[in-house]
């Protein structure tokens, strides 16, 4: 199953918590999904990745 959220590594070495259909940062609370050291940004994808999951599930699209 394609997830919906991937992370990317930024020029300052920080990470990013992107969604990949928009490319953008991901939102979480108004706060976009950024400037992460990597093992934060992969709790926070692997969260976000989770959700998305259960959201779909729910809708009926799985």
């Amino acid at each position: 199953m394609a997830q919906r959220y991937n992370l990317r590594r930024e020029d300052d070495g920080k990470w990013t918590v992107f969604d990949i259909f928009t490319g953008l940062a991901a939102v979480i609370d108004d706060f976009e999904v950024t400037g992460f050291e990597v093992d934060e940004a992969g709790d926070l994808l692997e969260k976000l990745n989770t959700a998305d999951v259960e959201r779909r599930r729910q809708a009926g699209m799985l």
